[in-house]
C-alpha cells in the first residue's frame, strides 16, 4: 500500500465520498451478493480496504465533527445531534485551504442544525432531567456571543424562502453546492437546482404525492421525483461538473461528495424503486434471536415488533413484511448512488485527473436493518450501526489488487490522514491517528482498541434520559456501558462474531470483560481534552 505519484503542484488531489448511513455490509465489495455496486467494485478494486473501520459516534452531526475535526465528540462538542460544530473549530478542510487547495463541497454536511424540532415527549424528557434548560429550542443560544444566525446556514426553513449563498469559509470549505436532510423532497440549493429543471419538490415529493405510498410503515414508498431531478443525481451532476472544471486549475482540490442516501425514508424514484423483490430478500443476522440478556430498552423494543417509535430517526424492532419492502427500497437507492459515483469516477477519467487523485469512499454511521431484529439506529451499539465501509484509492497503486486491513481504525483517524496524504501539518488536538502506515505497509495496525460514544439527551422506554453510551471494541470483542442505567454488554468475537449472545456478568467471560473493561478506561482516558496546552508551570 504505497503512496503514488502527485499532481504537477507537487500534492495530490482529494474526491471524498460519503454516503448517509450506509451500513458496511450493504455493498458488492464487501460480499454482499444481493445489492449491485459496480462502480463501488471497480473503485474499491485496487485500492485499501478496511474491514474493520468504526465511527466515533454512530450519529450523523458527532460523526461527521469527528470525521472533520479527528477529535472525538465529547471533546469537539457536538455530542448528539441538534449541536452545531463550533464554526472555528480546527478542521481538515480549513486546513487544506490554508494550505494552497481548492475546497469544495456537494451535498449533505450536518455540521449546523437543519431545524428539526424535538418530539414532544423528547423536549418533556429534556426538561425534566435538565433543570437548566427552559427552552429546549432556544437552547442553542445559550451563552453565545456570535453574531445571530452563526448556525443557521444549514436550517432548511431559510433555504425555502430562497437561494442561501454560503459564507466564503465554511468550516473550511470554499464552495458549497447544499442538500439539507434525507430521502426524496430535502432542502438546500438542490431545491432550486430541481425547480430550474420545472420540478416543484414540494408537490410531487413525499409520501402524499406517490402513486406508490407507504405500506406497513410510513418510511417506505416510490417518489414521483423523476430520476433525472433526483436529490442524488444533482450530487452526481455537481461533483462531475466540479471536476471537470478543476482540471483547468493547476491547484490541488479536494471536493466532499455526500449523498443523503440511503438514509430513510427509503423513496427510490421509479426506475430503481422494482429492481430489488421484497419477496425473495434474506433475513438478516440473528432477526429472531433470544434477546433475554440484552439491555432491558431492547427487550421493550422486541415486544412491540412492527411499530415504529414515534420519532422516525429512533431505532425500533421491525416486523419481517416492513424489513423486506425497506431492504429492498434501499437497495434501490445504493444502485442509484452507485450510478452517480460512476458518474463521478468517470469525469476523473475524462478530465485527465484520475492519476492524480486520491479517491475515499466511506459512510457517516450504519443502520441496524433488520440485525437482531431492530431498525435504524440510536441506543444500541451491534456492528450493524458502528462499523462503516471504508476504502482509500491512491493513484499509486491503480491496477494493482485490492488489500483489505484488519486493523481497528476510525472515522476521527480520517482527517490527519488526510493532512498526511497531502503532505499539510495536522493541527494541535487532533486524537485520530493517521491510516498511512497502513497504507504504506510500514504496520499491520495502529491501535488496539476503538472507542464509540453516543450521548442522548432524551430516551426510550427500557432507559433512563439523558443517556451516556460507551463502547469498546478490540480484536477479542465489544463490551458497552450506559452510565446511569444497569445495562451492560459483553460479545466475544471470536466465538460470537455476530454479537448474538451477550455474556456479561457469565463466569466464562470473566477475563474478556476485565480485558474489555480496562481497555474502555484507557480509551476514555485518552480521548480526554488536552487543550489548551499550558504556557507556564504555574
Amino acid at each position: 500500500m504505497t503512496a503514488g505519484p502527485e499532481t504537477t503542484a507537487g500534492r495530490p488531489n482529494i474526491v471524498f465520498i460519503i454516503a448517509d448511513q450506509l451500513r458496511a455490509d450493504h455493498l458488492g465489495f464487501n460480499g454482499n451478493t444481493e445489492v449491485r455496486t459496480p462502480n463501488l467494485d471497480r473503485l474499491t478494486s485496487d485500492a485499501a480496504v478496511f474491514d474493520r473501520a468504526f465511527v466515533a459516534n454512530p450519529t450523523c452531526m458527532p460523526n461527521r465533527a469527528s470525521l472533520l475535526t479527528g477529535r472525538w465528540p465529547s471533546v469537539h462538542g457536538t455530542r448528539c445531534n441538534g449541536i452545531s460544530l463550533d464554526p472555528d473549530s480546527s478542521t481538515f478542510v480549513r486546513s487544506l485551504a490554508q494550505s494552497g487547495y481548492r475546497t469544495a463541497a456537494v451535498g449533505k454536511l450536518h455540521h449546523q442544525n437543519m431545524g428539526w424540532d424535538f418530539e414532544p415527549e423528547q423536549a418533556e424528557q429534556i426538561r425534566d432531567t435538565d433543570p437548566g434548560l427552559i427552552d429546549v429550542r432556544t437552547a442553542r443560544a445559550v451563552g453565545r456571543t456570535r453574531e445571530t444566525g452563526w448556525d443557521q446556514w444549514e436550517n432548511r426553513e431559510r433555504h425555502e424562502r430562497g437561494f442561501v449563498g454560503m459564507p466564503e469559509d465554511y468550516y473550511g470549505y470554499q464552495e458549497v453546492d447544499l442538500v439539507i436532510g434525507h430521502g426524496d423532497a430535502p432542502g438546500g440549493h438542490w431545491v432550486h437546482w430541481a425547480r430550474d429543471r420545472g420540478v416543484d419538490p414540494r408537490v410531487l415529493g413525499g409520501p402524499e404525492a406517490s402513486a406508490k405510498p407507504p405500506t406497513g410503515w410510513d418510511q417506505v414508498y416510490t417518489t414521483s421525483i423523476p430520476v433525472d431531478v433526483h436529490p442524488s443525481t444533482y450530487v452526481g451532476e455537481r461533483a462531475a461538473e466540479r471536476i471537470k472544471a478543476a482540471a483547468a486549475s493547476q491547484d490541488p482540490f479536494f471536493l466532499f461528495v455526500s449523498f443523503p442516501d440511503p438514509h430513510h425514508p427509503f423513496a427510490p424514484p421509479e426506475e430503481y424503486a422494482g429492481l430489488y423483490d421484497p419477496a425473495v430478500m434474506e433475513l438478516p443476522n440473528g432477526f429472531e434471536q433470544d434477546h433475554s440478556d440484552s439491555p432491558e430498552h431492547i427487550r421493550t423494543m422486541i415486544a412491540g415488533r412492527g411499530t415504529p417509535n414515534s420519532d422516525a430517526t429512533m431505532a425500533f424492532a421491525v416486523s419481517e413484511d416492513q424489513y423486506r419492502r425497506a431492504v429492498a427500497a434501499q437497495y434501490g437507492l445504493i444502485e442509484l448512488m452507485d450510478a452517480q459515483v460512476g458518474r463521478i469516477l468517470a469525469a476523473l477519467e475524462d478530465s485527465g485527473q484520475d492519476q492524480d487523485t486520491i479517491v475515499v469512499f466511506t459512510s457517516d454511521h450504519g443502520d441496524m436493518f433488520g440485525d437482531h431484529g431492530l431498525m435504524l439506529k440510536h441506543f444500541v451499539h451491534y456492528e450493524s450501526v458502528t462499523r462503516v465501509p471504508l476504502a482509500i484509492r491512491i493513484p499509486g497503486t491503480r491496477g494493482s489488487a485490492q488489500r483489505r486491513s484488519n486493523a481497528l481504525v476510525s472515522t476521527a483517524d480520517l482527517a490527519p490522514t488526510m493532512l498526511e496524504m497531502a503532505g499539510v501539518r495536522a493541527f494541535h488536538g487532533i486524537q485520530g491517528r493517521s491510516l498511512q502506515p497502513l497504507l504504506d505497509g510500514s504496520t499491520d495496525t495502529i491501535r488496539e482498541a476503538v472507542l464509540i460514544e453516543e450521548d442522548q439527551p432524551f430516551s426510550i422506554d427500557g432507559l433512563p434520559a439523558p443517556v451516556r453510551m460507551r463502547s469498546v471494541v478490540t480484536a477479542e470483542g465489544r463490551l458497552t456501558r450506559y452510565f446511569g442505567a444497569p445495562g451492560i454488554e459483553v460479545y466475544d468475537h471470536r466465538t460470537d462474531p455476530g454479537e448474538l449472545r451477550n455474556v456479561a456478568g457469565q463466569p466464562q467471560a470473566a477475563e474478556l470483560q476485565r480485558t474489555l473493561e480496562n481497555a474502555l478506561l484507557e480509551e476514555m482516558a485518552r480521548v480526554c481534552d488536552l487543550a489548551p496546552t499550558p504556557t507556564f508551570a504555574a
